[in-house]
């Protein structure tokens, strides 16, 4: 066993914004109609890392997660998850995105819910400028 202090005993710090990467959007949506989170600007491909859903009222509210690669249609066509319910009592999901990236300055990542101001979306992700 290596002594305490040597390197290879020490821990890493992790640092989150290079796992997680930045905040590109966050929306708690005031109706049923889905919105836009973020879009990757001109020349911009970004590699989508996490997005964070939050229970804010305590009910059992439905989401879904929509990514048209091109535009704005948010339907069954470009839904990633769909009527997905929250667990009463369940405050905060996590879904990994790893691996998802955005490079058309069109396209959308959005998100819809079944109740208005019950969910907020966190979207986190890292952005390579062209």
């Amino acid at each position: 066993m290596l002594p305490p202090g040597t390197e290879s005993y020490r821990r890493k710090r992790v640092n989150m914004a290079d796992v997680l990467g930045k905040q590109l959007g966050q929306a708690r949506p005031a109706n049923t109609t889905a919105v836009s989170i973020y879009n990757p600007g001109p020349n911009v491909i970004t590699e989508l890392t996490a997005i964070f859903i939050c229970d804010t009222a305590g009910g059992t509210p439905k989401y879904r997660i929509f990514l048209d690669d091109d535009g704005t249609t948010y339907d069954e066509t470009t839904a990633l998850y769909y009527d997905v319910q929250i667990q009463e009592n369940t405050e905060t999901v996590l879904i990994d995105l790893t691996g998802v990236w955005m490079a058309d300055s069109d396209g959308n990542l959005a998100v819809r819910t079944d109740a208005a101001n019950e969910i907020t979306f966190t979207l986190f992700g890292k952005e390579n400028i062209q």
